[in-house]
């Protein structure tokens, strides 16, 4: 009876120890969870946006993908850009639907997307919820070193705003 009690004891050790270690992921996870309720409401400029925490993570994941090596200004500019297009009433009317429409962000495309967002990109998503636009509302942005889309680099562009080694602007129409 000794013997299957120290057995016991020592593979419920086995089993348990490996389970309570917290991931990375699951550390940021908690950070965001900490910093937003499930549903926010945001007045940017005047339009109300409903955000979840979802939107938030998917946010966080778009700004670490697209801008990790950018300045703290360029993630807030890429979060930016996202909230724009959801006032602008040529793209769709949620975060998601934004974020994952055809073609909108090269991290979906190339998979990077998948990423664990740090706490930067967090800040930088809640700074642009909060009404920093560093980007004087643009709708696009690339990056003119590495950009494939040749229409970005022909298209006639207002509110040209260079932040980091991005270019964000406003399609002339």
């Amino acid at each position: 009876m000794k013997k299957f009690f120290i057995v016991f004891t020592l593979l419920l050790t086995l089993l348990i120890i490996p389970c309570s270690k917290v991931t990375a992921a699951e550390e940021e996870q908690s950070l965001y969870k900490e910093q937003i309720g499930a549903v926010q409401v945001f007045n940017v400029s005047d339009k109300t946006i409903y955000i979840t925490d979802e939107d938030v993570y998917l946010m966080a994941q778009i700004v670490y993908a697209e801008s990790r090596s950018e300045p703290y200004e360029g993630k807030v500019a890429v979060a930016s850009v996202i909230l724009n297009r959801l006032k602008n009433p040529s793209f769709p009317k949620s975060v998601e639907g934004v974020i994952k429409q055809r073609g909108a962000f090269s991290c979906l495309k190339n998979g990077e997307i998948n990423v664990v967002p740090d706490r930067i990109s967090y800040e930088a998503v809640m700074e642009a919820l909060k009404g920093n636009d560093p980007t004087n509302n643009a709708i696009f942005f690339y990056n003119p070193k590495i950009a494939t889309s040749t229409w970005m680099k022909q298209v006639n562009k207002s509110n040209v705003k260079p932040i980091g080694n991005h270019v964000f602007f406003v399609v002339n129409k």
